[in-house]
Order: C-alpha cells, then structure tokens, then sequence
C-alpha cells in the first residue's frame, strides 16, 4: 500500500464476487439489444442471398439448385464468422460512434476478399455474381438496419432507458465535466450514478453530492462500490491520485465484474484516429500522432469534395434555378450573394450564397449592432429584419448554401469542414482559434450538425478545432449524414 492510501471498509475480493451476484442487472438490455444486431444481420444476409437465387439464379444450369444452397449457406456462414471474428456485435460498440460502422465495413471486406479466393480456387463461374451484386446489396442491407436500430437506441436513451450507469472518479471539476457532457449528449448512453472523489465530498467540502449525482466514497473505494452496486463503466477522470500502480492494481481488482474501466487521457480533445497505444518495454504508452493536414487521405478527401460537389450540382440544378427566380421576385436586388470570407492558411475567398436579405442589408448592420444575439464574434439575430420571406425560407433550410457547392468545386472549400468566418472575423482569432484555418472551411461541419446558430462561441470553436485535430474520413461521412437531418429539423438556423 503506498502512502496516502486509505483502508477500505468494502469487504474483500472473494466477498464482493459474492455480492456481485445479488447486484442490479446492468446489462439486460445490452444483451437484447446485442441479439436483435445478431439477428437482423442474420436475416439481411438471407434475404440477400435469397433474391440472388430467386432473380437471379441460373435455373437453367444443370444442379443450378445444389450450387444455389451451397454458395447461399456459404455466403451466409461466411458473412456472421466476419462478423463476429471482428467482435462486430461487442456491446461496447453497439450504437456508439463510427466504429460500429468501422467494424461492419471492415468484417465485409473481409468476407468479400475470401468468397473471392474461394471462388477463384474453386473455378466457380458464379462468383462474380456474389462478388459484386450479393456483397454490395448485404452491406447496404445490414448498414441501414444497423442505421434504424441506433436511431430506435438513442430515441430511448434520450427518454432516460438503455443507459449504462456509470461511477466516475477523479478531480471534481473533471468529474463536474464529465457529468455535464453525459447529460448534454444522453444518446452515448452514459449516465453518471455515482462519484468518488478524492476526499469523498462533493462541491465547497460539505455537500455529499456533484451536481445531483451523489458523491458514495473516495477514490480507494472504488472497486469496492463496483462489485457491490453493478456499475457498468468505470469513468476514471485526471486526478494526482491516479499513479500508475493504483491504476494497475484498480484494473486487477475490478476483475470478475461487468464493468469496463475507461481512463480519460489528460488531452480531452484528442480523439480518434490520433490517438495509438503501445506497449514499449512492457509500458503501455498513448501515443498522439500529429494532425493530417496532407498526405494520401487529404488526396481522396479533395477528389471526394470536386466529385460530389459536381454531382450534387447536376442534382440541384432545377432547384437552384427555381430559387434562383423566387429571390428575384421577392425583392430587389440579385439572386446570388457575393461575399468576402476567410479560407486555408488566412488566404481570403469570395463565398457564394443566395440572396436572404434585402439590398444594402450590410450597410445596416451597424444600426442593429445592439440588438446581437449571436455568441463571440458572431453577429445573429433571430428575428432579423434584413431578412426577407423568402430568404427566411432558404436560411431555415440551408437552400441559400447550395451556391457554395460552386466554391468546392473550385477547391477554395470542402463539403466538411469549419465555418468559414468573415475577415474581421478572422482578424480577431487569437492564435488557438487560428489553427481553425490550417485546413479548407466547409459546407457543412460539426457546428452544423450541432445546434449551428444556437451554440455558444466557446463551443462552436471548440467543435472546428476538434474536426481540426481528429479529422478523418470516416468523421467526414459521418456528418454527411447527419447533415441531412439537422437540415431537415433546422435547429439553430436564422
């Protein structure tokens, strides 16, 4: 026992494996929602295979129904072995982020590239039918079953079920931190329970709880309170106690309980495909590698942004003329918008828009200067009177952005990325809220899909810059899709 470490008055490892048998079930739900995954894959997969052999089978081939079974019951073996061999259907995954997504994409691949072998091996004429209509058409299938359930998962949680109950020890401004953002994004699935503190008191040294959720011991208590009360996440926040010898002998003592010990690195914001851990030496080491700012990935995100910006041009095309002619009627003035904006590297752009307001509405912003609603160097009105009716329309809807596809197709934005800001703007960033500038400014982004107009300063910056850091590909499809909702809703958007 090291100096400063408190005797715990929880029973001892043997009798709280005991009491950890009579504890609260934690994990009901986890497991039916985990064989509901299980099951919808299954079926997706077979009716796949399924239609292939019904439309398109070769029922004029000799034995064309014994090949039929044996590729089908192959396919279908072969499908769930990837699936679960890639721990596909791990419950920590389930509902949670990207990765959910990762998993399934990469356990298809998987079981793409062996069909393959297997049926270049067999000489097998029927391959290609299964290569590349049946594995394409089960990827689609189990990814917006997938897509459905999360959305059912999260519509519960935000209704206060199918949540994991959480025991969070550390610092209580950290542990205050993690509360906070628990009950600001309920769909992760987090509710904080219980804490443990350093000297096991809550806020000014005398309450017993941390913003509502009460405080039940100090930080040597926690494995104790673990397997008596069947917390399900272990939420370990920075705190000067946390060495790594009471970390080590913390993880050995939760052994034999459902719970699972997240430890929150000191680097809050950094996340995803930037963080790496090794084991050097038998340290296990977090290893932060540097931003992407270019490289291979940078390469497929600007043919992507030119791809799909042209793309979606053809689509919106009529959209945009008939848009194009209501601005025009509405009010005086033209239809699309020219405006100076702030791009990579502080290099200055002109931003395509349609018109919202009326003619020489910049002019009067100084008049309604007093009237600001928006947050930090933003300048927003709810109600503002510049607006006309129908540029009320566009801006509820994103519409008056369709311009900008233009501007990602010259390359000087990209489908996701930071707001792109005004040059006064800009002037006034100081150096941490600059680095939002290292990359292409977006159409759309992670302020979008979070609120837009209606997120504090702090927050929308720190959002940029966390697409900054951690910016992938995957966070990059992410948004496109849930762009479309938060458009649809128009939360945030005046």
């Amino acid at each position: 026992m090291q100096q400063g470490d408190l005797v715990s008055p929880f029973p001892s490892a043997p009798e709280r494996l005991a009491d950890a048998a009579i504890s609260r079930p934690a994990t009901d739900w986890e497991q039916r929602y985990r064989r509901t995954v299980i099951t919808s894959d299954t079926m997706a997969t077979a009716v796949v295979v399924g239609a292939i052999g019904n439309f398109f089978g070769a029922r004029d081939a000799a034995n064309w129904h014994e090949k039929w079974i044996i590729l089908a019951f192959g396919t279908e073996l072969l499908v769930l072995g990837a699936l679960a061999v890639s721990r596909s259907w791990a419950p920590a995954v389930l509902g949670q982020g990207a990765e959910e997504f990762r998993r399934l994409g990469r356990s298809l691949f998987m079981a793409t590239v062996v069909l393959a072998l297997g049926g270049i091996a067999l000489t097998s004429r029927n391959i290609k039918l299964w290569i590349f209509v049946a594995m394409p058409a089960i990827a689609l299938i189990t990814m917006i079953a997938r897509y459905l359930l999360r959305l059912w998962l999260h519509k519960q949680r935000k209704e206060g079920r199918c949540l994991r109950p959480v025991l969070a020890a550390g610092s209580l401004d950290t542990v205050r931190d993690l509360i906070t953002r628990t009950r600001r994004f309920p769909h992760l699935g987090w509710r904080v329970e219980a804490v443990c503190t350093t000297d096991g008191l809550g806020l000014d040294g005398d309450r017993l709880d941390v913003d509502g959720v009460p405080v039940v011991g100090r930080l040597a208590d926690v494995a104790g309170h673990v397997h008596c009360d069947g917390y399900r996440v272990v939420a370990l926040t920075p705190d000067p106690h946390w060495s790594p010898d009471r970390l080590q002998r913390l993880a050995w003592n939760l052994e034999g309980s459902d719970a699972e010990m997240i430890v929150a690195p000191v680097l809050m914001e950094v996340a995803g495909p930037r963080l790496h851990v090794d084991a050097v030496l038998g340290i296990p080491l977090l290893r932060v590698s540097m931003p992407a700012f270019t490289g291979g990935h940078r390469v497929v995100k600007a043919v992507v942004d030119r791809t799909g910006a042209a793309i979606l041009l053809m689509l919106f095309a009529p959209l945009m003329m008939l848009v194009g002619l209501l601005v025009l009627v509405d009010s005086r003035g033209g239809a699309v918008y020219r405006q100076r904006r702030v791009g990579k590297n502080g290099r200055e752009f002109t931003i395509f828009k349609f018109r919202t307001m009326a003619a020489g509405a910049h002019g009067a912003r100084a008049e309604l200067a007093d009237r600001n609603e928006g947050a930090g160097l933003l300048f927003k009105l709810r109600r503002d009177p510049r607006v006309t009716r129908v540029g009320a329309v566009l801006r509820r809807y994103s519409i008056d952005e369709l311009p900008q596809l233009f501007n990602v197709l010259t390359g000087s934005m990209s489908l996701v990325g930071p707001r792109p800001p005004l040059p006064e703007e800009s002037a006034a960033y100081g150096p941490d809220i600059r680095r939002r500038l290292l990359v292409k400014p977006g159409l759309t982004g992670l302020w979008q899909i979070s609120g837009r107009s209606d997120l504090p300063w702090e927050e929308a910056v720190r959002l940029d810059l966390r697409y900054v850091e951690d910016w992938s590909l995957a966070l990059d499809a992410v948004i496109l899709w849930k762009t479309l909702r938060a458009v649809l809703h128009g939360q945030g958007a005046y």
